[in-house]
């Protein structure tokens, strides 16, 4: 999946937590949130705030479709919200390989 196929699908999927999101389309539109909210932090703080707004809702999404394909619930998401520790567990779910065969999310 290349990076316009992976934010025209997350957006197409705006606040989808079922199924599943490769690698590769997780990391992509997380690469498409950073510069969005960088340019819009060079307009002015309510152009960025509205953007980090619009944003939000399909970053959790996707983020919970990436953490069903390596077979979590969405919820672990929340594992994030201790500091540091939190952060580097989530950080190392979303980096590990697809499961190749289905699982309970699809």
């Amino acid at each position: 999946m290349n990076f316009t196929d992976a934010v025209k699908t997350c957006l197409r999927q705006y606040a989808t937590f079922t199924g599943r999101a490769s690698r590769p389309e997780f990391w992509w539109f997380m690469l498409f949130v950073l510069l969005l909210s960088m340019a819009a932090s060079l307009i002015g703080p309510r152009v960025n705030a509205l953007v980090t707004l619009l944003l939000l809702l399909p970053s959790i999404a996707v983020a919970a479709r990436r953490l069903h394909d390596i077979d979590k619930s969405g919820w672990w998401q929340l594992v994030s919200l201790v500091p540091l520790v939190g952060w580097l567990v989530t950080l190392y779910w979303y980096v590990q390989p697809s499961q190749p065969s289905g699982n309970r999310f699809g």
